[in-house]
């Protein structure tokens, strides 16, 4: 069994998309998968389909129901901002230890070959008063995959969530320069550039996103 995690150098760097891609190619492969997108803000209960929870599960061709929702993503708030910010515009707040624990359970008991882990926002988003998603991978000792962006400004913004992964013990799986509407910088020469400040890490490309996610 592998798992991995995927976050980004920000909000709107197409990880659901990414996700989507690897889930595709995984299931070509024969392989099983399960999917998590633990924390989500920004969920509106009136187009669940279009929500992160819904395209994953989309992807690996399981209803989007109420109740895979609830598994893939167990703790959801409405307004699209951090997650701890929102959860407070609820009167809530991010039970970040049982996020952990629900997270680790699943990968130590789904029997797929395969968990995909899917973030919130950026590496470095809050996820309670002194936590960020960055602290969330820590603990589950998962390999990530950082998801970036090819635009004026990329450069600075993918190296110091590298940075930030690396100081912190994460292992990066690879690293993904994912092309969205605002790439005005051709990909190939930001992987090009990364690729010479990461060390033994895989700088790979992916075409244009449909959404941003």
């Amino acid at each position: 069994m592998s798992a991995y995690f995927v976050t980004s150098c920000g909000t709107g760097r197409g990880k659901t998309h990414l996700c989507e891609l690897l889930i595709s190619e995984w299931l070509f492969q024969g392989l099983t998968i399960e999917v998590l997108k633990p924390i989500i803000s920004g969920f509106e209960k009136d187009s669940v389909s279009g929500s992160d929870a819904g395209r994953l599960l989309a992807a690996t061709g399981r209803d989007v129901n109420s109740r895979n929702v609830d598994h893939v993503s167990p703790w959801r708030y409405a307004a699209p901002l951090s997650p701890d910010m929102a959860a407070a515009r609820e009167g809530r707040s991010v039970p970040v230890d049982d996020v952990i624990a629900y997270c680790r359970r699943i990968i130590n008991s789904s029997g797929a070959d395969v968990v995909l882990i899917e973030g919130v926002g950026g590496t470095m988003v809050p996820i309670d008063g002194n936590r960020t998603i960055r602290d969330l991978i820590a603990a589950l000792s998962v390999p990530t995959i950082l998801v970036v962006g090819s635009y004026l400004g990329s450069l600075s913004h993918a190296l110091t969530a590298y940075e930030s992964l690396i100081q912190k013990g994460i292992e990066i799986d690879r690293i993904v320069v994912n092309e969205m509407a605002d790439s005005n910088i051709p990909l190939s020469e930001t992987r090009d550039a990364l690729s010479r400040f990461v060390h033994n890490i895989p700088v790979v490309i992916t075409p244009l996103s449909p959404s941003v996610q």
